[in-house]
């Protein structure tokens, strides 16, 4: 797929009088040179600061440290791994196997050198990942991306011989969706020209490619509407089991499921805003609303057939409590693992069918502190699973367990990360604070015991049911808390620490709660003495930084520095800019008055007045962010100027490469880093 073009729309533009749309233009000669203006104030200020530069090569020798985690996955007898370091900034994918994992310093066979390839190709490449076709497991298509951008070039690899196929499987760049069917088919959609892409900018149309043949002439297998997000078929290859399935996103939350077989498409029959998987002869769904007599965030199983047959008896997994909810789960070759948060703490279980029951037992052997996040399952294979157990002063360690009915089984560490920063004498608290309706909402501080007041960074999300965890950050620990700082994550509502419901009550007319947590989070540290608002900093991303944004206008007394990242900020052309269209399940859609009223209510561009006690902003962003338009954030910091606010409280800085993630190499990342954490010593003090 190819970027719309700068400032289009697929709607009638609603915001003809913005007088700063001009910024839109992703790569137009004044918007550009606009950019190069505000990027050079920021760096002349900061980037030359002793404190900058200490902390910007500190950050890059964590990022690039040779003893960091190699993290695997597993596809058949080989652990693959993609690796950044300093001699390799754009990335080596490789693989060993387990014995040589298990050694202090593995053989690896290095199968992709990213940066070899971009310096012969003059692209500067950014690795995407790789899809290895199964059962086989000797090609995969790999994808890349120019810049770091979403949309990626495939390109098909023959793992045994090391080396791109000639001739092979191959799209340009786009939003493209592939996946392996067999040795000479995959599923592909992809951007074909007019009517193959949603309003979102994703596939439309997906299509069974035969080896040899044009994509043109590939045969069409479902075609979704216009407004959908996306559609995307896949292939199952279990042996036993083999099935093709369809998945239409209808909304972010909402999708359908077909069973495709023998050329007809038969739905599974769930909600549409409930998730359902097959694996082998069970189907799971998870439930997002009540369903029947079953809860918001329950987990049910049923035998595949039977219940395509019409069979609707279901059996309960999984069911949350108050306290409780359902974070993840996998299968193994037998068994079923189930991650839960316990008011924000990991506790895992194993769930192992047996004729018409399900034994439940916790999963044993693992250290009960900390974060414990499921890296790899291998269920085509065996009981293998790889867990990361983490927290904030824990450095992450990686356990390879083989899990049995009871429980119990092998438990072997293989890697354990070292202390990246000075942890003595820091502990980690959980309190809740009560936001305006009276709900509890927790957060983590993390700060020197006995420590005073001080330069304290809040951190948060709020969106999309992504639940915010406890985790060791090598970026956090150097450039804050080694510092002196106080570091704090809130698990306000948006989220999902408490499940679908924790989310469902900040969505669309309601977003205003996420706003209000926040809110009251701040104001319960000045409460509790662990800061002042003066020297309360905060930072956030996407939509994260939407929030930071809504903070600036809404909330500006509770804070004394705001750093706003790849953030939404124009809540009227949110839409209509880039994947926009597929968020309006959480935001709702501006272009209906009613729908306009609450999302006006809060969105930052809007609510941008001069002579206001605004803290100082730092914003960043990236030219190459094709999820999240940086318009957003180049207007918003044009307006604020506009309004009379000093440069020298508004700071801008974008980044050319990164993507949504707003950075393609480590180097990026660690000056990126720097800068935030910079101007945050500065305004909060230290």
């Amino acid at each position: 797929m190819t970027d719309p073009a700068p400032g289009s729309t697929t709607r009638e533009n609603p915001a003809a009088d913005d007088p700063h749309l001009w910024l839109e233009d992703v790569t137009g000669d004044d918007a550009l040179e606009w950019v190069h203006a505000r990027n050079a104030e920021t760096t002349a200020t900061y980037t030359e600061r002793p404190r900058f530069l200490a902390l910007r090569d500190e950050i890059r020798e964590a990022l690039d440290a040779d003893d960091r985690i190699p993290y695997v996955r597993r596809r058949g007898e080989y652990l693959y791994n993609f690796w950044r370091d300093a001699q390799h900034p754009r990335g080596l994918w490789r693989r060993t196997t387990l014995a040589e994992y298990r050694t202090a310093t593995p053989d690896w066979d290095v199968l992709i050198d990213v940066d070899a390839l971009a310096e012969a190709e003059d692209e500067n490449w950014v690795w995407q990942g790789a899809a290895v076709l199964r059962p086989e497991l000797d090609r995969c298509l790999v994808e890349l991306s120019r810049g770091g951008a979403d949309a990626t070039v495939v390109r098909e690899f023959d793992l045994r011989r090391r080396e791109f196929v000639a001739d092979g499987f191959g799209l340009p760049e786009a939003k493209s969706s592939v996946s392996w069917i067999d040795a000479d088919h995959i599923y592909v959609g992809t951007d074909t020209g007019e009517g193959s892409l949603t309003d979102s900018g994703y596939p439309r149309v997906v299509q069974r490619w035969r080896r040899g043949t044009p994509l043109a002439e590939a045969e069409t297998v479902f075609e979704g509407k216009p407004d959908d997000v996306s559609v995307r078929a896949f292939h199952d290859p279990t042996e036993g089991w083999e099935r093709d399935f369809v998945r239409r996103n209808i909304e972010f939350y909402r999708s359908e499921l077909y069973l495709l077989s023998g050329g007809r498409l038969t739905r599974v029959d769930v909600p549409d805003d409930a998730v359902a998987s097959v694996h082998r002869e069970w189907l799971l769904v998870r439930t997002r609303t009540p369903w029947g007599e079953h809860p918001a965030g329950a987990l049910l199983a049923a035998r595949f057939d039977e219940f395509m047959a019409g069979d609707r008896t279901m059996t309960v997994l999984f069911e949350p409590d108050a306290h409780t909810s359902l974070d993840y789960y996998a299968w193994t070759r037998h068994h079923l693992i189930l991650g839960t948060l316990h008011d924000v703490k990991t506790r895992l279980r194993v769930l192992t069918p047996d004729g018409d029951t399900w034994r439940d037992e916790p999963l044993a052997g693992l250290p009960d502190v900390g974060t414990v996040d499921l890296v790899d399952t291998e269920p085509d294979a065996d009981d293998e699973f790889l867990l990361e157990v983490t927290g904030f002063t824990q450095p992450s360690s990686l356990v390879r367990g083989i899990v049995d009915a009871a429980g119990g089984g092998e438990r072997e560490p293989l890697k354990q990360a070292p202390a990246r920063f000075d942890a003595d004498g820091l502990t980690t608290e959980q309190h809740f604070a009560v936001s305006a309706d009276g709900t509890r909402i927790p957060y983590f501080v993390v700060r020197r015991a006995g420590a005073e007041p001080g330069p304290t960074l809040l951190g948060g999300y709020g969106g999309f049911e992504v639940s915010q965890t406890p985790y060791y950050s090598a970026v956090i620990g150097r450039a804050w808390l080694a510092r002196g700082g106080t570091y704090v994550l809130a698990n306000i509502r948006g989220g999902g620490e408490y499940g679908p419901d924790w989310h469902n009550q900040a969505i669309k007319e309601h977003r205003h709660r996420v706003y209000e947590d926040f809110a009251a989070v701040a104001r319960d540290l000045s409460e509790r003495d662990i800061t002042t608002p003066a020297r309360l900093g905060i930072q956030g991303g996407s939509n994260g930084g939407l929030l930071m944004g809504v903070m600036l206008t809404r909330y500006p007394e509770l804070f004394g520095a705001i750093v706003c990242q790849v953030p939404l900020l124009d809540m009227r052309r949110y839409h209509l800019l880039l994947a926009g269209a597929s968020w309006m399940a959480e935001y709702g859609d501006p272009d209906d008055p009613e729908q306009w009223s609450y999302i006006g209510a809060y969105s930052p561009y809007h609510h941008v007045r001069s002579g206001q006690p605004y803290p100082p902003l730092l914003m960043l962003t990236s030219t190459r962010d094709d999820r999240v338009h940086p318009g957003h954030a180049r207007k918003m910091v044009a307006r604020l100027l506009a309004e009379g606010y000093s440069p020298d409280d508004v700071r801008y800085y974008e980044n050319v490469e990164g993507g949504h993630g707003g950075a393609a190499d480590n180097a990026q990342l660690a000056f990126k880093s720097a800068l935030a954490y910079e101007f945050l010593w500065e305004r909060l003090g230290g």
